[in-house]
């Protein structure tokens, strides 16, 4: 349970306005949670830029994203129940040394005595590899993230901590890309790039043990198969999660196109290697500025209609940026997706703390995951697959108007999202 009282502290100002930040064990969630993101985003961001300019194949991106989706929706389900079943303070610590190890893994690859001796194809299918191992760390990291958070803040500041902590995702989200890109453009892809990743996770996974260790709520034990499939049966019946995750995991599966940033740098653009980590923490800067307005001006009515609003500007911005010849238009595009995005990132995850009962917080995160890692990674083969069929520009134009067509059909199929408030704390179908 919360470690304090934060309502009783003060009554007014900032604090009032944002009472989440008065919990301890909170801000070492957010700690945690920004240096682990700023880390995983800045590798992620070398190995695109390294694997298309080892390879200068567009496919080879697309692979990418394939080999952490894979494990990230295969491992999630079962993830899911050994997270509800475990501490999960320790769940977490033990996926953090994980990513430090494939973090190591990688800084040893890049090393030249490694790029020396081993041909592009081996350097390229080890770098899947230890995409593939991250993926099954993430499917396990993300849910025990999340049903920790349900463990730090109390229900009735939900909204106000999803903010913050959707916040610090996005303020790594950017600052990763952007010194990745700036280490980049001053070094070029070296080992010491991923020896800045390792020292990183060293130094910010000791955060996490400012939390106390938390109580299982989950005592009782079950089959596998049995505890899997609640999970999934819940999901399907409350109609406001199942609809808010299908607009989002279709938005951003035809609607995603970061994974193309390089071809869009190098054959489109044609900026330099800070251009291009510009253009990689563009969408993470909008998204910043729209939170922190919302720190100040938080979501209180309609967000079913706000979320709508939201994805639509979103597709729109994502077209725009499809056909754009300009960097600087293409920047304005991608700042404007990330402003929408992150107004639909807070409401759908305040759904989904609301409606998830506490027991059930890891299984529930597991099938988010697969909705997640569905629409950002397997979004990130799509998008190298269309990119090397249509062209890049036809791929990410199509894609945004397939988002358009997503979002109509679920305004008009599920009523009961477009028409949700933060009061509502269950919609789950009775039998």
């Amino acid at each position: 349970m919360p470690n304090e009282n934060p309502s009783s502290i003060t009554t007014s100002g900032f604090f009032y306005k944002n009472p989440s930040l008065k919990i301890k064990e909170f801000r070492a969630f957010l700690g945690t949670r920004l240096g682990v993101i700023f880390a995983l985003n800045m590798q992620s961001t070398i190995l695109y830029f390294w694997v298309y300019h080892i390879t200068n194949n567009k496919l080879s991106l697309g692979f990418v994203g394939l080999a952490e989706v894979i494990p990230a929706i295969g491992c999630s389900l079962i993830a899911g129940h050994y997270v509800d079943q475990s501490e999960k303070r320790k769940m977490v610590i033990t996926c953090l040394s994980g990513y430090l190890i494939t973090a190591i893994c990688l800084f040893s690859l890049a090393l030249p005595m490694a790029e020396k001796n081993l041909t592009v194809a081996i350097i390229v299918g080890l770098i899947y590899l230890f995409v593939f191992i991250g993926g099954v760390l993430r499917s396990f990291f993300a849910p025990s993230m999340f049903s920790l958070f349900g463990l730090v803040v109390p229900r009735e500041h939900f909204p106000n901590a999803t903010s913050w902590s959707s916040m610090s995702w996005q303020m790594g989200a950017v600052l990763g890309p952007l010194v990745a890109g700036g280490f980049i453009a001053l070094f070029g892809i070296a080992s010491g790039l991923f020896a800045v990743v390792c020292v990183l996770m060293t130094i910010y996974i000791p955060i996490i043990l400012f939390i106390k260790v938390k109580p299982i709520l989950k005592k009782e034990k079950e089959p596998i198969l049995q505890s899997i499939r609640e999970g999934l049966k819940f999901v399907v019946r409350t109609p406001t999660l199942l609809g808010a995750q299908l607009l989002d995991m279709f938005s951003v599966l035809f609607g995603g196109a970061v994974a193309l940033l390089p071809v869009y740098q190098k054959e489109i653009l044609h900026v330099n290697e800070m251009g291009f980590g510009i253009l990689r923490a563009a969408p993470g800067i909008g998204a910043l500025l729209t939170l922190g307005l919302l720190a100040f001006l938080p979501l209180k009515s309609t967000p079913g209609k706000k979320l709508f609003l939201c994805v639509t500007g979103f597709a729109l911005s994502i077209i725009v940026f499809g056909i754009s010849t300009n960097f600087y238009l293409s920047f304005a595009m991608l700042l404007l997706s990330g402003m929408f995005d992150a107004v639909s990132v807070v409401i759908r995850s305040t759904i989904l703390q609301l409606v998830t009962p506490d027991a059930m917080r890891g299984r529930v995160s597991a099938v988010n995951t697969i909705f997640v890692s569905s629409s950002n990674e397997f979004g990130d083969f799509e998008s190298g697959v269309m990119a090397h069929w249509l062209g890049t520009v036809r791929a990410v134009v199509t894609g945004g108007v397939l988002t358009l067509g997503v979002i109509a059909f679920t305004y008009a199929k599920v009523p009961k999202l477009r028409n949700f408030s933060f009061e509502d704390k269950s919609d789950t179908k009775k039998d």
